[in-house]
């Protein structure tokens, strides 16, 4: 017999409603139903790397070059574009197979329903970092260009991103595949100009700065490693996959592999090319120590060397803001979703994503403000400890404790009240791995390990999720196994089920996965609303 909601209940459907349009745009917070899910392999795909437009990765690549050589900065971009394939493929895998975002991943990988907080956070420190980052390169430009001072260009740069972001992935995706190929254009262009009119800046390349030394080496990846929560935003497009089918096999796989881990094969070229200019930069253009690294700076130098001086400057300042305008729309949106998920885990309420938008833009605006360009690799080498220990905990959970030991459940979990609040598998072992390489990385331990705490953070992220796990007898993944309904979770090729349900709080059909029962009201209850449920009225008991 179903049983009225009381007067409360009905209170707090209504004032889910705004949250739930919201989330519907490109449900944010949930899982995304195949319904919504019609972009073909090849768009996704598109849309992803378009997000991988950023010039950090010159400015990147210019100052490993500069601090450390360029032997030892090559070699500490290979260890990252290893590190970051290796651990990134399970995670896309995930995402693009069972359409949820990596928190939602993470919360069934080791961490809990809460547990997995912490490395939202993480995420979202990721996300206003490196917004500020590309905000400060795209203000370097419009002060070359246009003569706006800089102050006045970090502001700029953070205001005109607001506007693209408020509508979600449908946007997002125009945005990035209509641009893709003038950015592509424009910075390939100058590279091929100076390869083949000056061929002997390749020798000068490699012969720039000490020789090879490990501990340079993985200084130089320690800072690349930075970039490892990229997985996170190449995910956010991932998740909007269409099912696997054999008629799609091969271009599903494609699509997964180059739009997921394969994004670092284009950061690690972007890499390579902004030390080459940088080299070339410092040989042939007077007192250019201080510009050498700045993106903007860079493309102008090689522009001028076969444009006229007003079409050279139009251009870099075209491809500066088209970058950092590609970029900084993804920061921003998986920057928003990020803290928005924690906050309403943490208070059981939606205050919109678009709250949160404005906050995580605020962050940014004020690095940019203190100048953050000049004391990137420290920020960046730091980050990686805390970025490097989650992906790689997750990673970790997935091929091992899922596929190997079969101590983690096969089947991604996200549901409150299936999950315990915290599992101690991912979240001791991604605390454990973060604390120890930090202090490593500050000299705590001695200068003598101090280069190799990107090291330290991925061999304790790599093996104690399975010591735990094994420890634990994975007892703390789920709650209960059952979820009260009877339709199958997914169809005859795997994929997550398209039946459709309604949620008796707020009154909306949602897919299979998103649903659980609610005893309480013999009914069915979707996951947006079980999380704002304050009272736990909606939540399943767990297991006997």
């Amino acid at each position: 017999m179903t049983v009225e909601p009381s007067i409360d209940h009905r209170t707090t459907a209504a004032t889910q409603t705004t949250a739930t349009r919201e989330t519907l745009e490109d449900y944010t917070l949930r899982f995304a139903p195949r319904s919504y899910r019609k972009w073909s392999t090849g768009v996704v795909a598109v849309s992803a790397l378009g997000g991988i437009a950023y010039l950090a990765d010159f400015a990147i690549g210019a100052n490993i070059g500069i601090s450390y050589g360029t032997t030892n900065a090559l070699w500490g971009i290979a260890i990252f574009a290893v590190v970051i394939f290796a651990t990134g493929l399970p995670l896309a895998y995930y995402a693009a197979r069972y359409n949820i975002d990596l928190d939602l991943i993470t919360r069934g990988s080791g961490f809990g329903y809460y547990g997995s907080v912490v490395t939202n956070v993480i995420f979202a420190s990721f996300t206003f970092i490196f917004f500020a980052l590309e905000g400060s390169i795209m203000a370097q430009g419009l002060e070359l260009g246009l003569h706006v001072p800089l102050w006045l260009g970090y502001a700029v740069s953070t205001l005109v991103i607001f506007p693209l972001v408020i509508y979600g992935m449908k946007v997002l995706s125009t945005l990035q595949v209509w641009t893709t190929p003038l950015w592509l254009i424009l910075m390939v262009l100058p590279f091929v100009y100076l390869v083949v009119s000056h061929p002997s800046s390749v020798s000068t390349f490699f012969d720039y700065g000490p020789d090879a030394d490990l501990g340079s080496m993985l200084l130089a990846a320690g800072v690349c490693l930075s970039l490892i929560a990229q997985i996170a935003e190449q995910i956010d497009y991932l998740r909007f996959m269409p099912p696997k089918t054999p008629e799609n096999s091969r271009r599903w796989w494609t699509a997964m592999l180059l739009a997921g881990p394969g994004w670092v094969i284009f950061g690690a070229i972007k890499q390579v090319i902004g030390l080459f200019l940088a080299v070339y930069i410092i040989a042939n253009v007077a007192d250019s120590s201080a510009i050498a690294n700045q993106p903007v700076h860079q493309f102008l130098e090689i522009y001028n060397g076969f444009l006229p001086g007003w079409l050279a400057m139009t251009l870099a300042v075209v491809l500066v803001v088209i970058s950092q305008v590609k970029i900084n729309v993804t920061n921003a949106y998986s920057g928003s979703l990020a803290w928005t998920n924690s906050y309403t885990r943490l208070t059981r309420h939606y205050p919109g994503r678009l709250v949160f938008l404005g906050f995580n833009l605020v962050i940014a605006l004020v690095l940019m403000e203190a100048n953050m360009f000049d004391f990137l690799n420290t920020i960046l080498g730091f980050y990686a400890n805390c970025g490097m220990a989650w992906i790689v905990v997750v990673a970790s959970d997935i091929v091992f404790n899922k596929y190997l030991l079969k101590l983690s459940p096969r089947e991604p979990e996200f549901r409150r009240g299936m999950l315990y609040a915290v599992n101690p598998v991912g979240f001791v072992s991604m605390a454990a791995a973060a604390g120890v390489s930090i202090l490593v990385f500050f000299g705590g331990l001695g200068d003598t390990i101090k280069p190799y705490s990107p090291l330290v953070a991925i061999g304790l992220a790599l093996v104690l999720p399975s010591i735990l796990a094994v420890v634990t007898r994975g007892k703390y993944y789920l709650r209960r196994t059952d979820d009260g309904l009877d339709l199958p979770m997914y169809d005859e090729h795997g994929n997550p089920s398209g039946a459709v349900l309604t949620c008796h709080v707020c009154r909306q059909d949602y897919e299979r996965p998103d649903m659980t029962a609610c005893e309480t009201h013999d009914a069915a209850v979707c996951s947006l609303c079980l999380s704002t449920d304050k009272v736990a009225d909606h939540v399943l008991p767990a297991a006997p």
